[in-house]
């Protein structure tokens, strides 16, 4: 059986607001290490990817690997129950119809309980190459998600250039054109506002607004982000979690007059 005991239910809430409008139903794949879930969205130019460590629960118990097909959907109705505060307990037997919600407050012993019907959803697992990105890009989370919102009004995507000077998000559209730069930047007193670029080419690619916009709903769980870029490979934008867990996205490039 599956029993995973997450101090803050937080941060499942977080989670899954950030990835449900890009996913309506996926898997959670739960082993021994931890409870992961990967999907695509319809028109399969984005990938999500997540993985929450077995260290951040407490206890974990993961008797065998389960899938549990989850509409997100119904899920975020369900954790709308949750307060911030709330320790949260998910359950589930070994060949599960549904999956168990226990949220508990610590302070006042209230504790309220719900079941979710699992689907069985077909999913195929891509595996996801290793690769060695030509820039990466460490800022602050809120930082890109301004950016993003602020070309989006202008443009539909934005090219992303990186060379050892900084990075640049450029964008036009008809109302006419936009141009953020930021330099490699420490903070000493708040190492979270660092703006850092490791560089081993010059890269730059185009991609679509309203997929980062989207991605940028997953800032409240991370101070930084981080975008690997490469040409010709997707970008990946990383949000690390506490205990080595991430919410990862990926993204293709624009390719040409494609708009």
């Amino acid at each position: 059986m599956l029993e995973a005991r997450l101090e803050e239910a937080n941060l499942l809430k977080k989670v899954v607001d950030a990835i449900k409008d890009l996913v309506q139903d996926c898997n959670f794949d739960c082993n021994d290490s931890g409870i992961a879930l990967q999907a695509m969205d319809n028109s399969h130019v984005a990938l999500v990817s997540m993985m929450l460590k077995s260290e951040s629960f407490s206890p974990f118990r993961c008797d065998r690997n389960i899938a549990l097909g989850i509409n997100l959907t119904s899920l975020t109705k369900v954790l709308r129950a949750a307060q911030s505060e709330d320790i949260l307990t998910l359950k589930a037997e070994d060949t599960p119809d549904v999956v168990n919600l226990v949220f508990e407050d610590p302070k006042t012993d209230r504790f309220s309980e719900y079941d979710i019907k699992l689907m069985d959803i077909d999913q195929e697992h891509l595996g996801i190459p290793d690769t060695e990105y030509a820039a990466t890009v460490t800022l602050p989370s809120s930082e890109f998600q301004r950016i993003c919102r602020d070309l989006n009004q202008l443009s539909e995507s934005v090219a992303i250039e990186c060379t050892k000077e900084g990075v640049k998000f450029t964008c036009t559209g008809d109302i006419g054109s936009g141009a953020v730069s930021l330099r490699p930047h420490s903070n000493v007193e708040d190492e979270t506002q660092n703006v850092e670029i490791n560089l081993s080419e010059p890269v730059a690619l185009t991609f679509s607004l309203k997929y980062l916009v989207n991605f940028c709903k997953a800032s409240g769980l991370s101070k930084q982000v981080r975008l690997c870029l490469s040409n010709e490979v997707p970008l990946l934008v990383e949000y690390g979690l506490a205990n080595n867990s991430y919410l990862r996205f990926y993204l293709a490039p624009k390719i040409g007059d494609e708009e």
